[in-house]
Protein backbone atom coordinates (compact mmCIF):
# COMPACT_ATOMS: atom_id res chain seq x y z
CA UNK A 1 0.00 0.00 0.00
CA UNK A 2 1.97 3.05 -1.48
CA UNK A 3 1.18 6.51 0.23
CA UNK A 4 0.34 9.79 -1.47
CA UNK A 5 2.55 13.02 -1.64
CA UNK A 6 -0.17 15.13 -0.29
CA UNK A 7 -1.71 13.38 2.51
CA UNK A 8 -5.20 13.71 4.15
CA UNK A 9 -5.30 15.45 7.77
CA UNK A 10 -4.10 12.53 10.13
CA UNK A 11 -7.26 10.53 12.66
CA UNK A 12 -4.77 9.92 14.51
CA UNK A 13 -2.43 11.94 16.50
CA UNK A 14 0.03 11.22 19.78
CA UNK A 15 1.48 13.26 21.61
CA UNK A 16 4.55 13.20 23.95
CA UNK A 17 4.42 16.16 25.97
CA UNK A 18 7.98 16.72 27.19
CA UNK A 19 9.75 19.91 28.74
CA UNK A 20 7.53 20.98 31.28
CA UNK A 21 10.92 21.00 34.09
CA UNK A 22 12.80 22.70 31.65
CA UNK A 23 10.23 25.28 30.66
CA UNK A 24 10.32 26.22 34.76
CA UNK A 25 14.12 25.92 35.26
CA UNK A 26 14.65 28.86 32.74
CA UNK A 27 12.49 30.93 34.40
CA UNK A 28 13.66 29.99 38.03
CA UNK A 29 10.13 28.35 39.00
CA UNK A 30 9.68 25.06 40.65
CA UNK A 31 9.26 21.79 38.14
CA UNK A 32 5.15 22.50 39.53
CA UNK A 33 4.80 25.66 37.75
CA UNK A 34 5.59 23.68 34.05
CA UNK A 35 3.45 21.18 35.11
CA UNK A 36 0.81 23.23 35.42
CA UNK A 37 1.33 25.26 32.69
CA UNK A 38 1.52 22.16 30.72
CA UNK A 39 -1.92 21.46 31.95
CA UNK A 40 -3.34 24.83 30.25
CA UNK A 41 -1.08 23.29 26.98
CA UNK A 42 -3.59 19.98 26.98
CA UNK A 43 -6.60 22.28 26.81
CA UNK A 44 -5.17 24.17 23.93
CA UNK A 45 -4.21 21.20 22.17
CA UNK A 46 -7.53 19.64 22.47
CA UNK A 47 -9.27 22.36 21.18
CA UNK A 48 -6.87 22.70 18.23
CA UNK A 49 -7.45 19.28 17.23
CA UNK A 50 -11.09 19.49 17.25
CA UNK A 51 -11.01 22.44 14.85
CA UNK A 52 -8.10 20.39 11.96
CA UNK A 53 -10.61 17.79 12.77
CA UNK A 54 -8.37 14.76 14.56
CA UNK A 55 -10.71 12.03 15.59
CA UNK A 56 -8.34 10.30 17.92
CA UNK A 57 -5.86 12.47 20.22
CA UNK A 58 -3.08 10.52 22.53
CA UNK A 59 -1.39 12.30 25.11
CA UNK A 60 1.60 10.55 27.45
CA UNK A 61 0.57 12.34 30.40
CA UNK A 62 2.55 10.19 32.68
CA UNK A 63 5.33 7.36 32.01
CA UNK A 64 5.32 4.15 34.38
CA UNK A 65 8.77 5.30 34.70
CA UNK A 66 7.63 8.78 35.93
CA UNK A 67 6.85 7.07 39.22
CA UNK A 68 11.20 6.82 40.05
CA UNK A 69 10.79 10.56 40.23
CA UNK A 70 10.98 12.49 43.40
CA UNK A 71 7.86 11.66 45.89
CA UNK A 72 7.36 15.68 45.87
CA UNK A 73 7.15 15.92 41.85
CA UNK A 74 5.14 12.52 41.70
CA UNK A 75 2.41 14.06 44.32
CA UNK A 76 2.56 17.44 42.88
CA UNK A 77 1.00 15.75 39.03
CA UNK A 78 -1.34 13.42 41.06
CA UNK A 79 -2.79 16.08 42.11
CA UNK A 80 -2.45 18.27 38.83
CA UNK A 81 -3.98 15.15 37.18
CA UNK A 82 -6.95 15.08 39.86
CA UNK A 83 -7.70 18.80 39.48
CA UNK A 84 -7.47 18.81 35.73
CA UNK A 85 -9.96 15.86 35.68
CA UNK A 86 -12.72 17.89 37.62
CA UNK A 87 -11.79 21.47 36.20
CA UNK A 88 -11.85 20.22 32.58
CA UNK A 89 -14.78 16.91 32.12
CA UNK A 90 -17.13 19.62 31.91
CA UNK A 91 -15.99 21.40 29.47
CA UNK A 92 -14.61 18.15 27.47
CA UNK A 93 -18.00 16.42 27.68
CA UNK A 94 -19.50 19.89 26.01
CA UNK A 95 -17.28 19.51 23.65
CA UNK A 96 -17.75 16.21 22.58
CA UNK A 97 -14.73 14.79 23.62
CA UNK A 98 -14.42 10.72 24.60
CA UNK A 99 -12.12 10.22 27.35
CA UNK A 100 -10.03 7.04 27.52
CA UNK A 101 -7.82 5.76 30.08
CA UNK A 102 -4.63 3.66 28.86
CA UNK A 103 -2.23 2.42 31.57
CA UNK A 104 -1.73 1.40 35.44
CA UNK A 105 -4.79 3.76 36.91
CA UNK A 106 -4.89 1.49 39.99
CA UNK A 107 -1.66 3.08 41.41
CA UNK A 108 -3.14 6.13 41.40
CA UNK A 109 -5.35 5.24 44.44
CA UNK A 110 -9.06 3.70 44.23
CA UNK A 111 -10.06 7.47 44.65
CA UNK A 112 -8.49 8.81 41.17
CA UNK A 113 -9.05 5.69 39.37
CA UNK A 114 -12.28 5.89 40.12
CA UNK A 115 -12.58 9.65 38.97
CA UNK A 116 -11.07 8.45 35.79
CA UNK A 117 -13.43 5.45 35.26
CA UNK A 118 -16.58 7.71 36.40
CA UNK A 119 -15.32 10.76 33.66
CA UNK A 120 -14.60 7.79 30.93
CA UNK A 121 -18.75 6.57 31.90
CA UNK A 122 -19.63 10.10 31.64
CA UNK A 123 -18.22 10.82 28.36
CA UNK A 124 -18.45 7.84 26.69
CA UNK A 125 -21.07 8.37 24.08
CA UNK A 126 -19.42 11.69 22.72
CA UNK A 127 -17.60 11.46 19.41
CA UNK A 128 -16.31 14.35 18.55
CA UNK A 129 -13.18 13.76 19.52
CA UNK A 130 -11.81 11.11 21.89
CA UNK A 131 -8.97 11.75 24.10
CA UNK A 132 -6.87 8.93 25.33
CA UNK A 133 -4.52 9.73 28.47
CA UNK A 134 -1.56 7.71 28.64
CA UNK A 135 -1.26 7.47 32.82
CA UNK A 136 1.00 5.24 34.26
CA UNK A 137 1.33 3.20 30.81
CA UNK A 138 4.52 1.89 29.10
CA UNK A 139 4.89 -0.02 25.93
CA UNK A 140 6.73 -2.83 26.73
CA UNK A 141 3.95 -3.58 29.87
CA UNK A 142 1.26 -3.11 27.42
CA UNK A 143 2.01 -5.78 24.85
CA UNK A 144 3.29 -8.22 27.94
CA UNK A 145 -0.15 -7.45 28.99
CA UNK A 146 -2.20 -8.29 25.99
CA UNK A 147 -0.02 -11.67 25.38
CA UNK A 148 -1.02 -12.43 29.25
CA UNK A 149 -4.56 -11.74 28.13
CA UNK A 150 -4.72 -13.87 24.76
CA UNK A 151 -3.65 -16.79 26.91
CA UNK A 152 -5.93 -16.23 29.83
CA UNK A 153 -8.59 -16.08 26.29
CA UNK A 154 -7.25 -20.17 25.58
CA UNK A 155 -6.41 -18.58 21.98
CA UNK A 156 -4.59 -20.94 20.31
CA UNK A 157 -0.92 -20.53 18.94
CA UNK A 158 -1.91 -20.50 15.01
CA UNK A 159 -5.23 -18.38 15.67
CA UNK A 160 -2.99 -15.76 16.38
CA UNK A 161 -2.50 -12.28 13.96
CA UNK A 162 -1.26 -9.14 14.61
CA UNK A 163 -4.92 -8.10 13.93
CA UNK A 164 -6.33 -10.53 16.68
CA UNK A 165 -3.17 -9.19 19.09
CA UNK A 166 -3.86 -5.71 18.66
CA UNK A 167 -7.43 -6.59 19.90
CA UNK A 168 -5.45 -7.27 23.61
CA UNK A 169 -3.84 -4.21 23.53
CA UNK A 170 -4.91 -1.30 25.80
CA UNK A 171 -5.79 0.44 22.39
CA UNK A 172 -8.36 -2.08 21.13
CA UNK A 173 -10.90 -0.29 19.18
CA UNK A 174 -8.61 2.33 18.15
CA UNK A 175 -6.92 3.01 15.48
CA UNK A 176 -3.24 3.44 15.13
CA UNK A 177 -1.48 6.86 15.20
CA UNK A 178 -1.00 8.64 11.54
CA UNK A 179 1.30 10.90 13.81
CA UNK A 180 3.17 11.14 17.01
CA UNK A 181 4.68 14.33 17.92
CA UNK A 182 7.18 15.21 20.54
CA UNK A 183 8.19 18.27 22.16
CA UNK A 184 10.88 19.96 23.55
CA UNK A 185 14.02 18.57 20.92
CA UNK A 186 14.00 14.94 22.33
CA UNK A 187 14.30 12.51 19.67
CA UNK A 188 13.09 8.79 21.06
CA UNK A 189 9.53 7.58 21.93
CA UNK A 190 10.48 6.38 25.19
CA UNK A 191 8.61 3.27 25.94
CA UNK A 192 5.55 5.05 24.63
CA UNK A 193 2.85 2.99 22.45
CA UNK A 194 5.61 0.94 21.12
CA UNK A 195 3.08 -1.57 19.30
CA UNK A 196 1.02 1.10 17.68
CA UNK A 197 3.53 3.50 16.42
CA UNK A 198 5.25 0.97 13.83
CA UNK A 199 4.10 3.14 10.77
CA UNK A 200 3.48 6.65 12.58
CA UNK A 201 4.99 9.77 11.00
CA UNK A 202 7.14 11.27 13.39
CA UNK A 203 7.67 15.12 14.37
CA UNK A 204 10.32 16.39 16.81
CA UNK A 205 9.80 19.97 17.11
CA UNK A 206 11.63 22.11 20.15
CA UNK A 207 9.06 23.92 20.90
CA UNK A 208 8.45 22.93 24.76
CA UNK A 209 5.50 21.51 25.99
CA UNK A 210 4.12 24.58 28.14
CA UNK A 211 4.54 26.68 24.85
CA UNK A 212 2.93 24.14 22.41
CA UNK A 213 0.09 26.11 20.86
CA UNK A 214 -2.61 26.34 18.28
CA UNK A 215 -0.25 26.93 15.48
CA UNK A 216 2.67 24.38 16.85
CA UNK A 217 -0.22 21.63 15.94
CA UNK A 218 -0.76 23.06 13.07
CA UNK A 219 2.68 22.89 11.80
CA UNK A 220 2.93 19.78 12.45
CA UNK A 221 -0.27 18.43 10.88
CA UNK A 222 1.44 20.26 7.74
CA UNK A 223 4.28 18.79 8.22
CA UNK A 224 2.96 15.30 7.69
CA UNK A 225 0.84 16.61 4.77
CA UNK A 226 3.91 16.89 3.12
CA UNK A 227 5.05 13.34 4.10
CA UNK A 228 4.60 10.11 1.68
CA UNK A 229 3.59 7.20 3.70
CA UNK A 230 4.82 3.72 2.64
CA UNK A 231 3.92 1.19 4.70
CA UNK A 232 6.70 -0.77 3.95
CA UNK A 233 5.92 -0.40 -0.16
CA UNK A 234 8.09 1.41 -2.98
CA UNK A 235 6.97 5.12 -4.00
CA UNK A 236 4.06 5.14 -5.87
Amino acid sequence: MAGSSSLPGPRHVAVIMDGNGRWAAARGLPRAAGHREGAKAVRRTIEAAIDQGVEYLTLFAFSSENWRRPAEEVTDLTFLLKHYVRAELAEMHAQGVRLKVIGERERFGPNLAGELAAAEARTANNSRLTLVMALSYGGRADIVTAARRAMQAGLAPEALSEDVFAGFLSTAGIPDPDLLIRTSGEQRISNFLLWQLAYAEMVFTPVLWPDFTADDLAAALAEYGSRERRFGARPA
